[in-house]
């Protein structure tokens, strides 16, 4: 019978689910931090992460499910075998870190920054106007299912939506202009707010140095969810300070855990989370995961296709061929 260790939690009906997706498996529930290595040397199927480096105690392994939707860790050569399918948890996050940005966006936008400052010295004052969400543009870099969900809402509320992606796709309705990467330089000048929803590549990298932020606007807002080192940490702290932009939004910083005398940290113009907009802060979330999860089981018990398959060459979830059809004009001149 196969043997499946399941690491990320399953509870009550949620766990009777899992179970009944493949019908006399062996189920072992190890939930992280923790790691059974003996138990691992017996899997069949791994549902969540566990650490890279112990997935060479996985001789029998032949599926990986992951808890998140970034799986570059996995698809490195040599962590695991050519025959072990891997799939990751894409579309299941998109709630969750789409409203986190927005919350963050309005947070400097409407200045409840700079009110809940003065709330704590219980000072009484305006802080003058504020901005709005419609009649602005979002320039989205990474317009996955995260960056997908963002514009959506944002377009709900009277924004432009510009979407980034690896390649130039058909463009979505949640979208009013599609790129491929290589026109960033020439859209963060348009941008009112920019966002980053990507993944640790080597090409995404510092790909937001000092020379871009200064093509952003002085009022501009930089919003981070993806990895940290995506951006040069020290050029964003000096533009922050001098007023290069107008403020920044980041769930993930570049060290992280961000160091307690780190100058982040006293950047007025910042909302600054741990890392915590896509965990299982909103039960939905864990829900949507646990879902992909008893999916795919019971499809790899019959034999079926899988869900969010990994391309090992990239690290990214392999495309139907409905999305990798050629992108379409856009009425603004995207590609």
């Amino acid at each position: 019978m196969p043997f499946v260790y399941v690491s990320m939690p399953f509870e009550g009906d949620r766990r009777a689910a899992l179970e009944a997706a493949l019908p006399g498996g062996e189920f072992c529930y190890c939930p992280a931090p923790e790691v059974d290595d003996a138990a691992l040397t017996k899997a069949d199927v791994i549902i969540g992460n566990v650490p890279p480096a112990k997935l060479a105690l996985a001789q029998k392994l032949r599926f990986l499910q992951l808890n998140s939707a970034g799986s570059n860790e996995y698809a490195a050569p040599g962590v695991l075998p050519e025959g072990v399918a891997l799939c990751n948890a894409s579309g299941a996050y998109g709630l969750a870190i789409s409203e986190h940005i927005l919350a963050g966006v309005l947070t400097l936008m409407k200045k409840l920054h700079l009110y809940a400052r003065n709330q704590q010295r219980h000072v009484w004052r305006s802080e003058g106007q504020v901005r709005s969400i419609s009649g602005s543009t979002f320039l989205i870099v990474g317009a996955g299912d995260i960056g997908g969900a963002l514009a959506t809402r944002a377009k709900a509320l009277g924004a432009c939506t510009i979407g980034i992606r690896r390649t130039a796709r058909q463009k979505p309705a949640f979208l009013d202009e599609v790129y491929a990467m290589d026109a960033l330089d020439d859209l963060l000048p348009r941008a009112d707010v920019a966002v980053l929803s990507l993944p640790k590549m080597p090409e995404t990298t510092h790909l937001m140095d000092a020379a871009r932020l200064r093509r952003m606007k002085p009022d501009g807002i930089l919003v981070n969810v993806g990895r940290g080192d995506c951006v040069v940490t020290d050029d964003l702290v000096t533009a922050l300070r001098s007023g290069g932009i107008g403020g920044a939004v980041l769930d993930v910083t570049d060290p992280e855990p961000l160091p307690e005398h780190h100058p982040l940290w006293d950047c007025e113009n910042l909302v600054l989370t741990p890392h915590i907009s896509g965990f299982y802060h909103l039960p939905a979330t864990l829900y949507n995961i646990q879902s992909i999860a008893i999916r795919n089981l019971s499809a790899w018990g019959k034999g079926e296709t899988l869900e969010n398959t990994v391309d090992r060459a990239t690290g990214y979830r392999k495309l139907s061929e409905s999305e990798e059809s050629p992108a379409c004009q856009t009425d603004r001149g995207g590609v």
